[in-house]
Protein backbone atom coordinates (compact mmCIF):
# COMPACT_ATOMS: atom_id res chain seq x y z
CA UNK A 1 0.00 0.00 0.00
CA UNK A 2 2.70 2.22 1.08
CA UNK A 3 4.71 2.28 -2.43
CA UNK A 4 1.30 2.54 -4.47
CA UNK A 5 0.53 5.94 -2.85
CA UNK A 6 4.00 6.50 -3.02
CA UNK A 7 4.31 5.96 -6.98
CA UNK A 8 0.90 7.58 -7.28
CA UNK A 9 3.02 10.85 -5.86
CA UNK A 10 5.68 10.55 -8.42
CA UNK A 11 3.20 10.35 -11.03
CA UNK A 12 1.73 13.22 -10.24
CA UNK A 13 4.57 15.50 -9.92
CA UNK A 14 5.41 14.23 -13.15
CA UNK A 15 2.31 15.25 -14.49
CA UNK A 16 1.90 18.08 -13.35
CA UNK A 17 5.17 19.98 -13.57
CA UNK A 18 6.55 17.70 -16.70
CA UNK A 19 3.59 17.11 -18.95
CA UNK A 20 0.57 19.42 -18.35
CA UNK A 21 0.86 22.93 -20.21
CA UNK A 22 2.42 24.69 -17.75
CA UNK A 23 5.92 26.43 -17.92
CA UNK A 24 8.19 25.54 -15.31
CA UNK A 25 11.75 26.72 -14.79
CA UNK A 26 14.19 24.70 -15.39
CA UNK A 27 15.62 24.49 -11.80
CA UNK A 28 11.59 23.66 -10.44
CA UNK A 29 12.00 20.81 -12.52
CA UNK A 30 15.07 20.04 -11.25
CA UNK A 31 14.02 19.91 -7.88
CA UNK A 32 10.79 17.77 -8.71
CA UNK A 33 12.79 15.57 -10.69
CA UNK A 34 15.22 15.23 -7.28
CA UNK A 35 11.96 14.38 -5.21
CA UNK A 36 10.99 12.27 -7.91
CA UNK A 37 14.13 10.14 -7.83
CA UNK A 38 14.05 10.34 -3.99
CA UNK A 39 10.76 9.03 -3.71
CA UNK A 40 11.73 5.97 -5.67
CA UNK A 41 15.02 5.19 -4.34
CA UNK A 42 14.20 5.79 -0.62
CA UNK A 43 10.52 4.48 -0.93
CA UNK A 44 12.10 1.22 -2.73
CA UNK A 45 8.90 1.76 -4.86
CA UNK A 46 10.48 -0.51 -7.69
CA UNK A 47 14.17 -2.56 -7.41
CA UNK A 48 17.19 -0.16 -7.54
CA UNK A 49 17.71 -1.02 -11.03
CA UNK A 50 14.78 -0.32 -12.50
CA UNK A 51 14.57 2.84 -10.62
CA UNK A 52 17.61 4.17 -12.18
CA UNK A 53 16.46 3.21 -15.90
CA UNK A 54 13.44 5.16 -14.95
CA UNK A 55 15.31 8.05 -14.30
CA UNK A 56 17.75 7.61 -17.23
CA UNK A 57 14.33 7.80 -19.21
CA UNK A 58 13.14 11.04 -17.38
CA UNK A 59 16.79 12.64 -17.97
CA UNK A 60 16.66 11.73 -21.34
CA UNK A 61 13.16 13.09 -22.12
CA UNK A 62 13.84 16.27 -20.07
CA UNK A 63 17.22 17.19 -19.78
CA UNK A 64 19.30 15.40 -21.86
CA UNK A 65 19.79 14.03 -25.06
CA UNK A 66 19.87 10.08 -24.84
CA UNK A 67 23.14 10.18 -26.46
CA UNK A 68 24.10 12.33 -23.60
CA UNK A 69 22.31 10.38 -20.97
CA UNK A 70 24.15 7.10 -22.55
CA UNK A 71 28.10 8.76 -22.05
CA UNK A 72 27.25 8.46 -18.26
CA UNK A 73 27.34 4.20 -18.47
CA UNK A 74 30.94 4.88 -20.36
CA UNK A 75 32.50 6.84 -17.89
CA UNK A 76 35.75 5.63 -16.50
CA UNK A 77 34.33 5.62 -12.70
CA UNK A 78 31.15 3.34 -13.83
CA UNK A 79 33.87 0.89 -15.15
CA UNK A 80 36.02 1.54 -11.94
CA UNK A 81 32.83 -0.08 -10.01
CA UNK A 82 32.29 -2.80 -12.02
CA UNK A 83 36.27 -3.68 -12.04
CA UNK A 84 35.97 -3.64 -8.40
CA UNK A 85 33.17 -5.81 -8.03
CA UNK A 86 34.85 -8.75 -9.78
CA UNK A 87 38.65 -7.55 -7.87
CA UNK A 88 36.84 -7.81 -3.99
CA UNK A 89 34.81 -11.11 -4.35
CA UNK A 90 37.84 -12.77 -6.32
CA UNK A 91 39.66 -11.93 -3.06
CA UNK A 92 36.93 -13.51 -1.24
CA UNK A 93 36.16 -16.69 -3.06
CA UNK A 94 39.61 -17.58 -3.05
CA UNK A 95 39.65 -17.79 0.59
CA UNK A 96 42.72 -15.23 0.50
CA UNK A 97 40.15 -12.81 2.67
CA UNK A 98 39.63 -15.19 5.42
CA UNK A 99 43.11 -16.33 5.71
CA UNK A 100 44.05 -12.66 5.52
CA UNK A 101 41.59 -11.65 8.79
CA UNK A 102 42.26 -14.43 10.81
CA UNK A 103 46.03 -14.12 10.70
CA UNK A 104 45.83 -10.08 11.14
CA UNK A 105 43.82 -10.87 14.48
CA UNK A 106 46.12 -13.60 15.29
CA UNK A 107 48.42 -10.81 15.88
CA UNK A 108 45.91 -9.49 18.97
CA UNK A 109 47.89 -12.21 21.21
CA UNK A 110 44.55 -12.96 22.71
CA UNK A 111 44.18 -9.55 24.84
CA UNK A 112 40.52 -8.13 24.21
CA UNK A 113 41.58 -4.45 23.76
CA UNK A 114 44.29 -5.43 21.84
CA UNK A 115 41.15 -7.70 19.57
CA UNK A 116 39.50 -4.27 19.10
CA UNK A 117 42.47 -2.57 18.24
CA UNK A 118 44.11 -5.28 16.08
CA UNK A 119 39.93 -5.20 14.21
CA UNK A 120 40.02 -1.80 13.20
CA UNK A 121 43.45 -2.36 12.08
CA UNK A 122 41.56 -5.25 9.97
CA UNK A 123 39.27 -3.20 8.63
CA UNK A 124 41.71 -0.46 7.22
CA UNK A 125 43.79 -3.04 5.24
CA UNK A 126 40.37 -4.43 3.93
CA UNK A 127 39.13 -1.05 2.87
CA UNK A 128 42.32 -1.42 0.28
CA UNK A 129 41.59 -4.81 -0.74
CA UNK A 130 38.34 -4.70 -0.68
CA UNK A 131 36.47 -2.00 -2.42
CA UNK A 132 32.95 -2.97 -1.00
CA UNK A 133 31.59 -1.66 2.02
CA UNK A 134 28.90 -4.69 2.04
CA UNK A 135 31.50 -7.02 0.83
CA UNK A 136 33.84 -5.99 3.59
CA UNK A 137 31.16 -5.72 6.49
CA UNK A 138 29.85 -9.27 5.66
CA UNK A 139 33.51 -10.44 5.84
CA UNK A 140 34.15 -9.38 9.23
CA UNK A 141 30.89 -9.62 10.57
CA UNK A 142 31.56 -13.58 9.88
CA UNK A 143 34.73 -13.91 11.34
CA UNK A 144 34.23 -11.78 14.54
CA UNK A 145 30.96 -13.81 15.44
CA UNK A 146 32.18 -16.96 14.97
CA UNK A 147 35.36 -16.01 17.28
CA UNK A 148 32.57 -14.60 19.85
CA UNK A 149 30.05 -17.17 19.77
CA UNK A 150 32.89 -19.85 20.66
CA UNK A 151 34.71 -17.65 23.32
CA UNK A 152 31.14 -17.01 24.88
CA UNK A 153 30.73 -21.06 25.65
CA UNK A 154 32.99 -20.53 28.34
CA UNK A 155 32.57 -17.10 29.46
CA UNK A 156 30.55 -13.72 28.92
CA UNK A 157 31.95 -11.39 26.11
CA UNK A 158 28.77 -8.63 25.80
CA UNK A 159 31.00 -6.21 26.05
CA UNK A 160 33.80 -7.14 23.64
CA UNK A 161 31.11 -7.80 21.14
CA UNK A 162 29.46 -4.66 20.78
CA UNK A 163 32.94 -2.83 20.59
CA UNK A 164 33.72 -5.17 17.55
CA UNK A 165 30.62 -5.00 15.83
CA UNK A 166 29.31 -1.33 16.31
CA UNK A 167 33.20 -0.79 15.19
CA UNK A 168 32.38 -2.43 11.49
CA UNK A 169 29.12 0.10 11.68
CA UNK A 170 31.37 2.66 11.93
CA UNK A 171 34.54 2.02 10.23
CA UNK A 172 33.71 0.51 7.48
CA UNK A 173 31.97 3.34 5.92
CA UNK A 174 34.50 5.71 6.82
CA UNK A 175 37.50 3.71 5.91
CA UNK A 176 35.71 3.49 2.53
CA UNK A 177 36.95 6.88 2.05
CA UNK A 178 40.89 5.44 3.04
CA UNK A 179 41.42 5.67 -0.77
CA UNK A 180 40.02 6.55 -3.90
CA UNK A 181 38.90 3.09 -4.65
CA UNK A 182 37.19 2.26 -1.21
CA UNK A 183 33.87 2.04 -1.53
CA UNK A 184 31.54 3.40 -4.16
CA UNK A 185 30.56 6.63 -2.69
CA UNK A 186 34.28 7.45 -2.77
CA UNK A 187 35.00 6.21 -5.95
CA UNK A 188 32.01 8.95 -7.31
CA UNK A 189 33.89 11.63 -5.20
CA UNK A 190 36.56 11.25 -6.90
CA UNK A 191 35.03 11.54 -10.12
CA UNK A 192 33.49 14.57 -9.29
CA UNK A 193 37.04 15.87 -7.90
CA UNK A 194 38.61 15.09 -11.01
CA UNK A 195 36.02 16.72 -13.28
CA UNK A 196 36.08 19.72 -11.34
CA UNK A 197 40.00 20.14 -11.79
CA UNK A 198 40.93 18.65 -8.55
CA UNK A 199 42.70 15.71 -9.61
CA UNK A 200 43.97 13.81 -6.94
CA UNK A 201 46.34 11.00 -6.92
CA UNK A 202 46.58 7.43 -5.01
CA UNK A 203 49.12 8.07 -2.67
CA UNK A 204 47.69 11.55 -2.21
CA UNK A 205 44.36 10.70 -1.67
CA UNK A 206 45.66 8.52 1.25
CA UNK A 207 47.47 11.37 2.88
CA UNK A 208 44.26 14.14 2.93
CA UNK A 209 41.80 11.49 4.00
CA UNK A 210 43.77 8.60 5.80
CA UNK A 211 45.46 11.07 8.44
CA UNK A 212 42.28 12.07 9.91
CA UNK A 213 40.53 8.96 9.93
CA UNK A 214 43.56 7.04 11.59
CA UNK A 215 42.58 9.75 13.98
CA UNK A 216 39.34 9.16 14.50
CA UNK A 217 39.96 5.60 14.62
CA UNK A 218 42.38 6.14 17.69
CA UNK A 219 39.98 8.00 19.37
CA UNK A 220 37.05 5.73 19.04
CA UNK A 221 39.11 2.62 19.94
CA UNK A 222 39.08 4.59 23.34
CA UNK A 223 35.25 5.54 23.50
CA UNK A 224 34.54 1.80 22.87
CA UNK A 225 36.91 0.92 25.93
CA UNK A 226 35.13 3.51 28.20
CA UNK A 227 31.61 3.38 26.95
CA UNK A 228 31.80 -0.55 26.68
CA UNK A 229 35.06 -2.33 28.90
CA UNK A 230 35.78 -5.28 27.52
CA UNK A 231 35.67 -8.15 29.57
CA UNK A 232 39.36 -10.39 30.26
CA UNK A 233 38.77 -12.95 27.94
CA UNK A 234 41.15 -16.64 27.90
CA UNK A 235 43.64 -15.65 25.59
CA UNK A 236 45.42 -19.05 25.01
CA UNK A 237 41.64 -19.86 24.32
CA UNK A 238 41.16 -17.40 21.41
CA UNK A 239 44.89 -17.71 20.40
CA UNK A 240 43.37 -21.57 19.81
CA UNK A 241 40.07 -20.37 18.45
CA UNK A 242 41.86 -18.25 15.46
CA UNK A 243 44.48 -21.40 14.85
CA UNK A 244 42.25 -23.55 14.16
CA UNK A 245 40.60 -21.53 11.97
CA UNK A 246 43.43 -21.33 9.58
CA UNK A 247 44.74 -25.10 10.04
CA UNK A 248 40.68 -25.62 8.43
CA UNK A 249 41.41 -23.32 5.66
CA UNK A 250 44.78 -25.70 4.87
CA UNK A 251 47.90 -24.75 2.82
CA UNK A 252 47.47 -21.43 0.56
CA UNK A 253 46.10 -22.67 -2.37
CA UNK A 254 47.32 -21.66 -6.03
CA UNK A 255 44.23 -19.50 -6.79
CA UNK A 256 45.10 -17.22 -3.56
CA UNK A 257 48.75 -17.26 -4.13
CA UNK A 258 47.91 -16.10 -7.83
CA UNK A 259 44.78 -13.44 -6.45
CA UNK A 260 47.85 -12.08 -4.41
CA UNK A 261 50.34 -11.89 -6.47
CA UNK A 262 47.63 -9.79 -8.57
CA UNK A 263 46.76 -7.88 -5.81
CA UNK A 264 50.65 -6.81 -5.41
CA UNK A 265 50.48 -5.61 -8.98
CA UNK A 266 47.33 -3.71 -9.05
CA UNK A 267 48.11 -2.10 -5.81
CA UNK A 268 52.18 -1.37 -7.29
CA UNK A 269 50.43 0.31 -10.29
CA UNK A 270 47.95 2.33 -8.34
CA UNK A 271 50.85 3.94 -5.81
CA UNK A 272 53.13 4.35 -8.53
CA UNK A 273 50.66 6.20 -10.68
CA UNK A 274 52.52 9.41 -10.59
CA UNK A 275 55.42 7.55 -12.91
CA UNK A 276 53.36 5.68 -15.26
CA UNK A 277 50.35 7.71 -15.51
CA UNK A 278 47.71 5.47 -16.24
CA UNK A 279 44.57 6.47 -14.69
CA UNK A 280 43.06 4.41 -11.26
CA UNK A 281 40.33 2.91 -13.25
CA UNK A 282 42.05 1.60 -16.42
CA UNK A 283 44.76 0.14 -13.51
CA UNK A 284 41.50 -1.58 -11.60
CA UNK A 285 39.92 -3.26 -14.51
CA UNK A 286 43.57 -4.59 -15.75
CA UNK A 287 42.96 -6.19 -12.35
CA UNK A 288 39.42 -6.98 -12.63
CA UNK A 289 40.74 -9.12 -16.36
CA UNK A 290 43.53 -10.63 -14.88
CA UNK A 291 41.45 -12.59 -12.22
CA UNK A 292 39.64 -14.38 -15.45
CA UNK A 293 42.63 -14.63 -17.93
CA UNK A 294 43.27 -18.22 -18.78
CA UNK A 295 46.14 -20.24 -16.65
CA UNK A 296 46.91 -16.46 -14.50
CA UNK A 297 43.05 -15.60 -13.53
CA UNK A 298 41.60 -17.38 -10.45
CA UNK A 299 38.29 -18.18 -11.76
CA UNK A 300 36.09 -18.39 -15.02
CA UNK A 301 34.14 -15.18 -16.51
CA UNK A 302 30.77 -16.97 -16.19
CA UNK A 303 31.49 -16.90 -12.13
CA UNK A 304 32.56 -13.35 -12.39
CA UNK A 305 29.80 -11.85 -14.22
CA UNK A 306 27.69 -13.17 -11.44
CA UNK A 307 29.56 -11.32 -9.18
CA UNK A 308 28.43 -7.84 -10.49
CA UNK A 309 25.73 -6.02 -8.86
CA UNK A 310 24.08 -4.80 -11.85
CA UNK A 311 21.28 -2.92 -9.90
CA UNK A 312 24.30 -0.81 -7.74
CA UNK A 313 26.26 -0.81 -11.46
CA UNK A 314 23.14 1.06 -12.81
CA UNK A 315 22.30 3.14 -10.02
CA UNK A 316 25.43 3.95 -9.96
CA UNK A 317 25.58 5.84 -13.32
CA UNK A 318 22.36 7.16 -12.16
CA UNK A 319 23.55 9.20 -9.31
CA UNK A 320 26.16 10.49 -12.04
CA UNK A 321 23.10 11.93 -14.06
CA UNK A 322 21.52 13.16 -11.11
CA UNK A 323 24.99 15.53 -10.18
CA UNK A 324 25.05 15.95 -14.46
CA UNK A 325 21.42 17.11 -14.37
CA UNK A 326 21.68 19.92 -11.03
CA UNK A 327 24.91 21.33 -12.92
CA UNK A 328 23.37 21.78 -16.49
CA UNK A 329 20.40 23.15 -15.05
CA UNK A 330 22.00 25.59 -12.80
CA UNK A 331 20.08 24.21 -9.81
CA UNK A 332 23.09 23.87 -7.70
CA UNK A 333 24.70 26.98 -8.58
CA UNK A 334 20.78 28.45 -7.61
CA UNK A 335 20.95 26.86 -4.20
CA UNK A 336 24.39 27.76 -3.49
CA UNK A 337 23.22 31.47 -4.35
CA UNK A 338 20.72 31.37 -1.09
CA UNK A 339 22.81 29.64 1.09
CA UNK A 340 25.79 31.86 0.16
CA UNK A 341 24.05 35.11 1.41
CA UNK A 342 23.71 33.41 4.67
CA UNK A 343 27.18 32.01 5.22
CA UNK A 344 29.07 35.22 2.93
CA UNK A 345 29.28 36.95 6.68
CA UNK A 346 30.73 33.81 8.39
CA UNK A 347 34.14 32.82 9.11
CA UNK A 348 35.74 30.19 7.42
CA UNK A 349 35.70 27.65 10.62
CA UNK A 350 32.16 28.83 10.81
CA UNK A 351 31.25 28.27 7.49
CA UNK A 352 32.53 24.39 7.46
CA UNK A 353 30.75 23.79 11.09
CA UNK A 354 27.23 24.97 9.62
CA UNK A 355 27.51 22.86 6.78
CA UNK A 356 29.20 19.96 8.34
CA UNK A 357 26.29 19.66 11.07
CA UNK A 358 23.56 20.50 7.51
CA UNK A 359 25.14 17.54 6.21
CA UNK A 360 25.17 15.06 9.60
CA UNK A 361 21.53 15.94 10.18
CA UNK A 362 20.29 15.52 6.60
CA UNK A 363 22.37 12.20 6.46
CA UNK A 364 20.00 10.50 9.24
CA UNK A 365 17.06 10.67 6.47
CA UNK A 366 18.86 9.71 3.65
CA UNK A 367 19.37 5.95 3.30
CA UNK A 368 21.73 5.49 0.72
CA UNK A 369 24.82 7.46 0.95
CA UNK A 370 25.76 7.84 -2.87
CA UNK A 371 22.30 9.20 -3.79
CA UNK A 372 23.20 11.97 -0.95
CA UNK A 373 26.38 12.84 -1.62
CA UNK A 374 25.23 13.13 -5.50
CA UNK A 375 22.99 16.88 -4.09
CA UNK A 376 25.94 17.48 -1.58
CA UNK A 377 29.42 17.42 -3.07
CA UNK A 378 27.99 19.41 -6.43
CA UNK A 379 26.54 22.36 -3.61
CA UNK A 380 29.77 22.14 -1.50
CA UNK A 381 31.78 22.92 -4.41
CA UNK A 382 29.75 25.54 -5.88
CA UNK A 383 29.50 27.04 -2.66
CA UNK A 384 33.59 26.95 -1.87
CA UNK A 385 34.16 28.93 -5.28
CA UNK A 386 31.62 31.64 -4.62
CA UNK A 387 33.07 31.74 -0.55
CA UNK A 388 36.31 33.61 0.53
CA UNK A 389 38.36 31.75 2.85
CA UNK A 390 37.97 27.99 1.98
CA UNK A 391 38.42 26.63 -1.35
CA UNK A 392 35.82 24.36 -3.18
CA UNK A 393 37.79 20.90 -2.67
CA UNK A 394 38.18 21.99 1.26
CA UNK A 395 35.11 22.43 1.49
CA UNK A 396 33.82 19.63 -0.41
CA UNK A 397 36.14 17.58 1.52
CA UNK A 398 34.91 17.92 4.95
CA UNK A 399 30.97 17.96 3.79
CA UNK A 400 32.20 14.44 2.02
CA UNK A 401 33.58 13.31 5.62
CA UNK A 402 29.99 14.35 7.22
CA UNK A 403 27.91 12.57 4.74
CA UNK A 404 29.62 9.14 4.61
CA UNK A 405 28.98 7.55 8.38
CA UNK A 406 25.22 6.96 10.08
CA UNK A 407 26.05 6.76 13.95
CA UNK A 408 22.98 6.64 14.93
CA UNK A 409 20.33 4.48 13.46
CA UNK A 410 20.64 0.62 12.17
CA UNK A 411 18.56 1.98 8.90
CA UNK A 412 21.32 4.12 8.01
CA UNK A 413 23.25 1.78 5.70
CA UNK A 414 23.17 -1.92 4.26
CA UNK A 415 26.31 -1.92 6.95
CA UNK A 416 24.52 -1.02 9.68
CA UNK A 417 21.85 -3.96 9.19
CA UNK A 418 24.32 -6.63 7.99
CA UNK A 419 26.48 -6.22 11.39
CA UNK A 420 23.15 -5.96 13.52
CA UNK A 421 21.37 -9.18 11.87
CA UNK A 422 23.93 -10.65 14.36
CA UNK A 423 22.76 -10.14 17.20
CA UNK A 424 25.76 -8.43 19.43
CA UNK A 425 24.65 -5.20 19.96
CA UNK A 426 21.03 -3.15 20.50
CA UNK A 427 19.97 -0.37 18.92
CA UNK A 428 19.61 2.13 22.05
CA UNK A 429 23.55 0.97 22.30
CA UNK A 430 24.42 2.14 18.75
CA UNK A 431 22.35 5.24 19.59
CA UNK A 432 24.21 5.83 22.76
CA UNK A 433 28.04 5.36 21.46
CA UNK A 434 26.42 7.29 18.09
CA UNK A 435 26.22 10.37 20.00
CA UNK A 436 29.55 10.73 21.16
CA UNK A 437 31.15 9.31 18.18
CA UNK A 438 29.47 12.14 16.01
CA UNK A 439 30.48 15.17 17.96
CA UNK A 440 33.94 13.49 17.59
CA UNK A 441 33.79 13.01 13.96
CA UNK A 442 32.46 16.48 13.39
CA UNK A 443 35.45 17.32 15.87
CA UNK A 444 37.89 15.58 13.86
CA UNK A 445 36.41 17.25 10.56
CA UNK A 446 36.97 20.55 12.13
CA UNK A 447 40.74 19.67 12.95
CA UNK A 448 41.45 18.63 9.53
CA UNK A 449 39.97 21.54 8.28
CA UNK A 450 41.97 24.09 10.72
CA UNK A 451 45.26 22.27 11.12
CA UNK A 452 46.02 19.96 8.39
CA UNK A 453 43.80 20.32 4.93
Amino acid sequence: MKKKILLALAILLYLFFFIFPFSFDDKIQALVALVMIQILWVGKVFSLAYSSLLVMLLFSFHFFSYEETLTYFSSDVVWLLFATFIFSRAFIDTGLADRLSLSILKASRGASKALIFISFLLVFILSVLVPSNVGKASLLSSVLDSLIRSLNKINTTSNLAKSLFIGIVYLVPITGAFIATGASSTIYAYSLFSDAGHRIEYIEWILLFGVPIVVFSFFLWMVFILMFPPEKINKALLLELIEEKITELGKMSVNEQKMLAIMLLVLILWVTQSLHGYSIPLIGLLGACLTVFPKIGVWAWEDARKSVNWDIFLFFASTLMVSGMLLKTGTIDWLAGYLNAFLVTQTPVMIVLILVLLTSFMRVMFVNVLGFLAIMLPLALSLGSALDGVSSLTLAKAVFFAGIPGFFFITQSPVHIISYSYGHFTEKDLFRVGMVSCVLWIGVILGAFLFYW
